[in-house]
């Protein structure tokens, strides 16, 4: 049996791709402090992300995409399922963020650091907008809609307070868009059957959460996705140009190693 000639180059790169949790923590607090910088510039902007959340909805409309209203009548006649997507809002987005990403990190390392560059790259992107164009969700652009995150889950103010979200980063949703990162991270690093039925339920789960308790657009769960999959795509591209280098100038020099070769 041959040994690799190349298991010596592989064995450096795999310790290059191993992540510290300290660090990546860092990294985070980072985010979150330019997060709490824009929503600064922005809370003041009500008159205008009623304006611009007015603007989406003339949009959905002449592409025949406005049915928000609609689907949040329906889950307001059904107690249970309103309950089930209160919680998905809540308990699906974070704490489900903040769980694969530790799996990542533990066991798959170079989909994690994909997943990481990808919501920092996304998320930059995404806070540009929230201060160029602040968008005012269903529930607060006096479209007769109810917050029945808020209305029905005591949880999410103690878990979430006001003063830690930005109610007028409607445009893209980073809910959606996020979760779909968690997706396929999920779907890239393992082919387990249930893992890859959780890849896809969590953004698609997502999507009916944030549309029918009044978040969010259709337009903005559209965006928000495309924003980070376009994200996905340039990110690992980026990082498999990366890792190019030529193998060492003795691996043409002289063949493989033998097992057993004395």
């Amino acid at each position: 049996m041959a040994v690799i000639g190349g298991t010596r180059l592989r064995s450096r790169v795999d310790s290059v791709e191993r992540v510290r949790l300290l660090p990546q923590v860092a990294v985070m607090v980072a985010a979150v402090a330019a997060y709490f910088l824009v929503r600064g510039a922005t809370q003041a902007a009500t008159a205008e992300a009623v304006r611009n959340a007015h603007s989406v909805v003339d949009l959905e409309r002449a592409l025949g995409l406005f049915h928000e209203p609609g689907w949040q009548a329906a889950v307001m006649n059904m107690p249970f399922l309103r309950t089930v997507l209160n919680d998905i809002y809540i308990w699906g987005h974070w704490p489900v963020i903040a769980v694969t990403l530790i799996w990542l990190a533990r066991r798959h390392p170079a989909v994690y650091l994909r997943a990481r560059d990808t919501m920092l790259l996304s998320g930059g992107i995404g806070l540009l907008i929230f201060a160029t164009f602040p968008v005012a969700p269903p529930r607060l652009a006096g479209l007769g809609m109810a917050d029945t995150v808020t209305a029905g889950a005591h949880a999410y103010r103690v878990l979430q307070p006001a003063m830690f979200t930005n109610q007028y980063a409607a445009m893209p949703s980073l809910h959606v868009g996020w979760d779909l990162v968690m997706g396929l991270a999920i779907a890239a690093a393992s082919r387990h059957v249930l893992l890859r039925l959780i890849a896809v339920t969590l953004p698609v789960a997502m999507v009916i959460t944030v549309l029918c308790t009044a978040n969010h657009y259709l337009v903005d769960a559209i965006a928000g996705a495309a924003l980070t999959s376009l994200c996905w795509l340039i990110v690992g591209s980026a990082r498999r140009a990366g890792r190019t280098e030529p193998l060492p100038r003795e691996s043409f020099d002289r063949p493989p190693a033998l097992v057993g070769q004395r």
